[in-house]
């Protein structure tokens, strides 16, 4: 719609990055209604009036007829998402003074350095601003504050539309402004990132019924009373409630579920009454309940009388006799199954939202987010192609993981600069503007943060390359393209109409590097990684192994893509039917079938098994589907030992004389391992006869050979092989023999 004096244009939420910097996007169409270009300001008018500098609009948005602005200025001319705004050019005046007051709280202080008046002057410059704005100076960080929030007190000439030039004097006062937010940490939807699809849900449900009931009322429906946020913790679930409370305008009442409780009788649910009486009472309103499995658990699986009364109050109270009005209630928990059933019906909680783990687009979007106000020295295109990278390497991190990491990285960068600050005094506003965080920081942080879900079962993996495990090439070539192509390139498997090998199994004699291997993917494949030693998971309490399978499967889910590594699966997955124990080993081996290959799809995991007693594992197991590929890792040749030696031996200092050749042929029966401990053998000798020596002979090596003997002979070899034979022969006996004959019913 277009006025004379400008145009009408419907409110969206801006860019990740753009919030704290006065961007107005806007379509082509809209800036030729207005006859602006690009870097022209713009009056943007509701309830009051703010301005903002003109950027280009997403191919997505043209011809929509949206104005895209972050939350500071939404605030400052008194709209909501959604709502419609008026749009004009205007021109602006160079100020020739600015005064700013920090919006912090009326008991607070800042004590700022010298020079701060130059530094958020060149952080300002040619940013518009109107007497009476909130504006945000990027790059300024103090007393904890990301993205403080300014108010602009006095602009000289007043009352018009001013921008900060080089002339442009800018006056910091230490008190803070009179008019101080109600809540100076507000968060806004452009705070919230990866959860587009999830906000938009939780948006239609609450906001459309507190701000438009009639609608509802039109279609002859009573609009939702709650919504309950479900996933692992870290999502962003009591984020995305404070989001919607403050976007909304509601009034915000928040429950945290343990407070409520009392030990006197009658008294937990008073206090849940009252809140629900104080909502109603100030109406429109938003009731969080955080963590609300505490209060509301399964009735018939606790104990005390008290938890079953709040689930009884809590009932009436959200789908009673009385009509609530404009109230709404928003759950959130990460064990939804806890919940009593009785709440988890329409009526009550009418949706639930899986606030899951973010993809890889979503990472990107989250770490945008926390790196928005960084001083990170790179260009745009650099620091996209720099979130990509992290992102690639983030696998399974929720949005709490990816705030850590970057507070992480600030840290690091802050170590490096901390020798030139003298804490006791304001810190000078060149070391200020020196300050910046680089990838090495990034890096480095990287090593400290794991996925908090993987927190009870993840290991550290030991840095092992491919590079470190002598020949097997055969052997890694499968497991690469098992494990990392369906990482790198899942559209190859798109393409081709085929999906992912789902498991592994690798056997054969001790120490011919099964675990190594499998040590190796993770690290090359840059996956989450879930090591499994078999009797870990066995339990004296009936259906607990089972369950920690359960769990280990559902974990490695919710991070993938994921490697879990059965070591020893021999031991918890033996041949049914075979052991006179509790039977608790064929429940696991159930678990584990079903777990592997069951109703419930295994997406973005790869199980890795090891064992030495293939023969005694459950058949249900072997077969395609659950192990894809068995694969045999025999005893190294004469060739193979030659190249795992040069692998023992790449930071040995050798002799002249050391034939690394001669060694591998004298060396019949030994296995990596065997030829590993004889490395060490060899420089112990060195040691023992010089403690001095600086270089290991031929002859340390062949004394080391009498000490280090074989742990493969030919009869072990000789039955690994018949076992290969056999597996594989089974396989395809199979395939011939009917299904009566296999299960042998007529013996």
């Amino acid at each position: 719609m277009q006025y004379s004096d400008g145009i009408i244009l419907r409110v969206a939420e801006a860019n990740s990055t753009d919030p704290g910097m006065s961007r107005v996007r806007l379509d082509e169409e809209s800036r030729m209604a207005l006859g602006a270009e690009i870097g022209d300001v713009v009056e943007i008018e509701k309830t009051k009036k703010t301005v903002g500098r003109v950027y280009r609009a997403r191919p997505e948005d043209e011809n929509k007829g949206i104005v895209r602005i972050d939350s500071v200025m939404r605030n400052n001319c008194g709209c909501s998402i959604g709502d419609k705004v008026k749009v004009r050019k205007v021109r602006t005046e160079e100020a020739k003074k600015i005064t700013l007051a920090p919006i912090i709280r009326k008991d607070q202080r800042l004590k700022f350095g010298e020079g701060i008046d130059d530094f958020v002057q060149k952080a300002l410059m040619r940013r518009p601003m109107l007497e009476g704005d909130n504006i945000s100076v990027p790059g300024l960080t103090l007393a904890g504050h990301s993205g403080l929030l300014f108010k602009v007190i006095k602009t000289t000439p007043s009352k018009v539309p001013v921008e900060v030039g080089e002339e442009t004097k800018i006056e910091i006062r230490e008190e803070p402004a009179s008019e101080v937010l109600d809540d100076v940490s507000r968060v806004s939807y452009e705070d919230i990132g990866g959860l587009s699809e999830q906000l938009g849900k939780v948006r239609e449900i609450i906001e459309l019924p507190l701000k438009h009931p009639e609608l509802f009322e039109r279609l002859g429906i009573k609009p939702p009373k709650g919504v309950l946020l479900y996933g692992p913790p870290g999502t962003g679930k009591t984020l995305i409630a404070r989001a919607v409370a403050n976007e909304s305008g509601a009034n915000f009442f928040s429950i945290n579920g343990p407070e409520i409780m009392s030990k006197y009788y009658g008294q937990s649910e008073q206090k849940l009454r009252e809140i629900f009486m104080k909502a109603e009472e100030s109406e429109p309103s938003i009731i969080f309940i955080d963590e609300i499995d505490s209060i509301a658990p399964k009735r018939e699986e606790v104990q005390g009388e008290v938890e079953r009364r709040v689930v009884a109050q809590l009932l009436t109270l959200m789908d009673g006799l009385k009509e609530r009005g404009h109230v709404i209630v928003i759950g959130a928990t990460n064990r939804i199954d806890a919940v009593d059933p009785a709440l988890r019906r329409p009526g009550r909680f009418d949706r639930e939202i899986n606030i899951g783990v973010p993809d890889k687009r979503g990472r990107k979007e989250i770490l945008a987010i926390h790196t928005r106000g960084m001083p990170m020295g790179m260009d745009d295109e650099k620091k996209n192609e720099f979130l990509d990278k992290i992102a690639d390497l983030t696998y399974g991190f929720v949005g709490a993981d990816l705030a850590a990491l970057a507070r992480e990285s600030a840290m690091n960068a802050l170590r490096r600069y901390l020798p030139m600050i003298d804490l006791d005094k304001p810190i000078p506003t060149e070391i200020l503007e020196k300050m910046q965080v680089t990838e090495e920081d990034f890096m480095e942080a990287l090593k400290t943060i794991e996925p908090s879900s993987l927190r009870e079962v993840t290991v550290e993996v030991p840095n092992v390359r491919w590079d470190d495990i002598g020949d097997l090439e055969n052997v890694k070539q499968e497991l690469r393209e098992a494990v990392e192509l369906p990482l790198l390139k899942p559209e190859v498997f798109q393409r081709l109409g085929i999906r992912a090998s789902k498991g592994f199994l690798l056997y054969g004699p001790p120490g011919v590097g099964k675990t190594l291997l499998a040590k190796a993917v993770a690290t090359e494949s840059n996956a989450n990684f879930i090591s499994v030693k078999g009797p870990e998971v066995l339990s004296k309490w009936v259906g607990e192994s089972e369950k920690a399978v359960r769990e280990i499967f559902k974990k490695a889910k919710q991070v993938a893509p994921t490697i879990i590594f059965l070591d020893e699966i021999d031991s918890i997955a033996p041949r049914r039917g075979t052991y006179g124990d509790s039977g608790v080993t064929e429940r696991i081996v159930n678990q584990l079938l079903t777990s592997l290959d069951g109703i419930e799809v295994l997406q973005g995991v790869v199980v890795i098994a090891a064992t030495n007693r293939p023969d005694i594992i459950d058949p249900g197991l072997l077969r395609a589907g659950r192990f894809d590929k068995l694969i045999y890792i025999p005893a190294p040749n004469a060739e193979s030992r030659l190249k795992i030696l040069q692998v023992h031996t790449k930071k040995m200092p050798l002799a002249k004389d050391v034939d690394l050749k001669y060694i591998a042929e004298k060396t019949e029966g030994y296995v990596g391992a065997d030829l590993e401990n004889l490395c060490r053998e060899a420089g112990m000798m060195a040691y023992r006869q010089n403690p001095d020596a600086t270089e290991i002979t031929q002859q340390n090596f062949i004394d080391a050979m009498k000490v280090i003997r074989p742990s493969v002979d030919q009869e072990i070899l000789k039955f690994y092989d018949q076992l290969s034979e056999s597996i594989n022969k089974n396989v395809m006996d199979k395939k011939k023999k009917s299904p009566v004959e296999e299960l042998g019913l007529y013996q």
